[in-house]
């Protein structure tokens, strides 16, 4: 079934068009990852569907409800969860904090708070923290954890929102090949086991064909090939895109099943 419809989005910059055309589909438990080489028009589309910038021309619908104009802060109501490329935590809050913060205004519950804010949903966020393995940590400073560990951190502040879509912008960035596998695996039991959509961008082609369900290439702001991790690595325009590197396409060892 279909979560997110994104039709026809296009962005342009002046007279550089940086989005044309673009069309995808994302379902429950799917995880679908956006690639392509550097000024392909990844970001473009990815914060057109998170509500950062707005298009010029196109709809995006989540759950058949168009959401095209909707602020971050609506999307984020709406359903919408989001992870950045930088992990953006308050370091010197700990982690239960750092989610309990997300579970306070989720819930709009930031204005006239006259007790403690450490004293509300304090159990909802270790739960949330246990999701991803990360209770124990759970009255750590944030910038006393390893990078991995704030990632995952990360990861439970998303789901603080309940969300039915989760977008995650180069999520394994920094991270050693270990974490960055682990963190993906977990991202994707989570996903299955809820239903919630994913929408990922990344340049780690281990991460991308051994996780996605379906890949979307874009190069110079358009949609070049969609299709399964098999389909795309064998695909010679998607090669050249790649300025030839077949090697970045391989797949890699221990991939999950498509």
């Amino acid at each position: 079934m279909t979560l997110l419809a994104v039709n026809g989005l296009q962005k342009s910059f002046g007279g550089v068009v940086a989005a044309r055309d673009v069309e995808f589909t994302v379902g429950r438990g799917e995880m679908l990852a956006v690639i392509g080489p550097n000024g392909a028009g990844k970001s473009t589309v990815f914060n057109m569907v998170g509500g950062q910038l707005r298009p010029d021309r196109g709809r995006v619908l989540l759950d058949g409800h168009d959401i095209t104009h909707a602020s971050p802060q609506k999307r984020f109501r709406r359903g919408v969860g989001r992870t950045f490329q930088v992990a953006q935590t308050f370091l010197s809050m700990s982690a239960a904090e750092n989610v309990q913060m997300a579970l306070i205004s989720c819930r709009r519950q930031s204005g006239g708070l006259w007790s403690p804010a450490r004293e509300r949903h304090r159990e909802k966020a270790v739960q949330l923290l246990a999701r991803v393995g990360m209770a124990e940590a759970a009255d750590i400073p944030c910038s006393a954890l390893a990078y991995g560990d704030v990632k995952r951190v990360e990861l439970a502040i998303a789901l603080a929102g309940e969300p039915k879509l989760l977008l995650m912008d180069e999520p394994t960035a920094g991270m050693a090949p270990r974490e960055r596998t682990e963190l993906m695996d977990l991202t994707a039991s989570i996903a299955d086991a809820q239903g919630i959509g994913v929408l990922f961008t990344e340049h780690d082609m281990d991460v991308v064909f051994g996780h996605a369900a379906r890949v979307l290439v874009l190069l110079r702001g358009r949609i070049i090939a969609a299709g399964t991790p098999d389909e795309i690595r064998r695909n010679e325009e998607v090669k050249r895109a790649y300025l030839g590197d077949e090697h970045a396409l391989e797949a890699p060892k221990g991939t999950r099943p498509a």
